[in-house]
């Protein structure tokens, strides 16, 4: 007999006929007339009940049905007669497949702390809250794909191992074959990396923008969707060594035409989300809610996560300028008042507090900041009339902050090469990059989008190594 999951079943597909369902024990309950075993396969947030009588059943029978155990139960698929669920499998047969020994087993029915979870990520994704929060990204995942792939982009895969650093700050993962202890040296005494693998000094790459603005002078539109990496000592909620990207260059596109894509981008995917994982994200909503009920006041949520979505969903962005942001910022009583952390003036890089301050409480709504000063923006961004701004953008959401940066790319070739001088970056090593300029450069723009923050964001986890499969920090690359 073909196996049948969860999901149909819940539907009600094949209601009245014998059905194959194999999945893990959630649950085991009953007394000495009956038992009630929960199933999950992980097909959908909701388990279905398996009924099993004590008189074809014998307590020796179903000794190995435990928490965790993996089973197949044949049975008729029946309209439930109790309450919580409209379907449930009166059990014919019960077949352990795999024994869960209950004294070491360490998922039970208690709820168990997110750090806790963190300590055993191979088994979290079994529970509620990681059924959930992984169905979620896998719909996203295909979401990208779906919107990119409707719109004409071509899907580049970039290289991971590179020999450039697109971001200009150094935090790389080196990658090499020599014996690091006793390396080959120059005459200078510096490691000869010659005798390396690739004959080069290479790296884990932290961004595949480049590679990506060579094929979009080709295919006009392409896009990234890849493994990235960063070698920053850093253990708060908004960072991971190694991270999904989502970067696509578009020839022929402004700062304006950047900014419409990448909103038009946000809300797909999130829409796309709400639409096809209801049950998840409401069940993550309430889990948000519970949290909450736990915090001071001041620091509640103000909307549920549903409806903080659906803001994003149906209203537009607010469109301002750096320089608009920080006259907002220098005029806000939170300022004047000393509530922000790290002081506010022309010139700095914005923290979260400040981006957070601009969505949460004055606009109320994503906001998108454009033109930023170059000398805090990479030396790729397209340089203003104005000398002292680039034209970059990023995107801050509600409750993270920044969740897209972008800019329309320098393509003028006398102002790249001395951007790139001015922060060290030796022209002639990028030979092949400058060469999209040289031969049939054109006007372009593109955006990279923290794939892991955009799931953050919709399935309202607290830190950012609740929605990998297997977070990658400091000191930590335990699975």
């Amino acid at each position: 007999m073909q196996r049948t999951k969860v999901k149909d079943l819940l539907s009600g597909a094949g209601v009245g006929n014998e059905v194959l369902l194999k999945g893990w024990v959630r649950t085991k309950r009953g007394n000495k007339y009956v038992s009630f075993i929960a199933v999950n396969d992980g097909s959908t947030i909701n388990s279905l009940q398996v009924v099993a009588n004590a008189e074809d059943f014998s307590e020796e029978a179903l000794k190995d049905v435990t928490t965790g155990a993996a089973i197949a139960v044949t049975g008729e698929l029946v309209a439930s007669q109790g309450k919580g669920q409209a379907y449930e499998i009166q059990a014919k047969s019960i077949e352990v497949l795999g024994k869960a020994d209950p004294e070491a087993y360490p998922l039970q029915k208690k709820a168990h702390s997110l750090e806790f979870l963190r300590e055993i990520a191979h088994l979290r994704f079994r529970t509620n809250t990681f059924g959930a929060v992984f169905r979620v990204r896998n719909a996203m995942a295909f979401a990208v794909h779906k919107f990119f792939n409707e719109k004409g982009f071509v899907y580049m895969h970039t290289p991971i191992i590179t020999a450039s650093d697109a971001e200009g700050a150094g935090e790389m993962f080196q990658v090499t074959t020599l014996d690091l202890n006793n390396p080959p040296r120059t005459e200078d005494g510096q490691i000869d990396f010659n005798e390396d693998f690739f004959g080069r000094a290479t790296n884990l790459t932290v961004s595949g923008q480049m590679e990506g603005e060579v094929a979009a002078m080709a295919f006009s539109d392409i896009y990234t969707f890849g493994p990235t990496f960063r070698a920053e000592n850093s253990n708060t909620t908004r960072h991971l060594a190694e991270f999904w990207m989502i970067e696509p260059e578009m020839a022929f596109y402004d700062l304006k035409m950047n900014a419409d894509l990448a909103e038009e981008f946000i809300k797909y995917i999130i829409r796309h989300a709400l639409e096809n994982n209801r049950e998840d994200i409401e069940f993550l909503a309430q889990r948000l809610a519970e949290e909450d009920k736990n915090k001071p006041q001041n620091e509640r949520q103000e909307m549920t996560l549903i409806e903080k979505l659906e803001l994003v969903v149906n209203n537009d962005f607010e469109r301002i300028t750096y320089t608009e942001a920080i006259d907002i910022l220098l005029n806000s009583n939170h300022y004047k008042k000393k509530k922000f952390q790290y002081d506010v003036s022309w010139g700095i890089d914005l923290q979260s507090e400040h981006e957070r301050y601009l969505v949460e409480k004055h606009f109320k709504k994503p906001v998108i900041v454009m033109d930023y000063p170059k000398d805090i923006k990479a030396f790729y961004m397209r340089l203003n009339d104005d000398g002292k701004t680039v034209a970059a953008m990023d995107i801050l959401a509600p409750g993270i902050g920044e969740i897209v940066g972008g800019s329309q790319r320098e393509e003028r070739m006398d102002i790249l090469v001395e951007r790139m001088k001015s922060v060290g970056i030796e022209p002639e090593h990028m030979w092949w990059f400058l060469d999209t300029r040289r031969f049939g450069g054109c006007p372009h723009a593109g955006f990279g989008l923290g794939f892991e923050r955009v799931v953050q964001f919709v399935t309202g986890m607290g830190n950012i190594r609740d929605v990998i499969p297997f977070p990658r920090t400091p000191q930590n690359a335990e699975f």
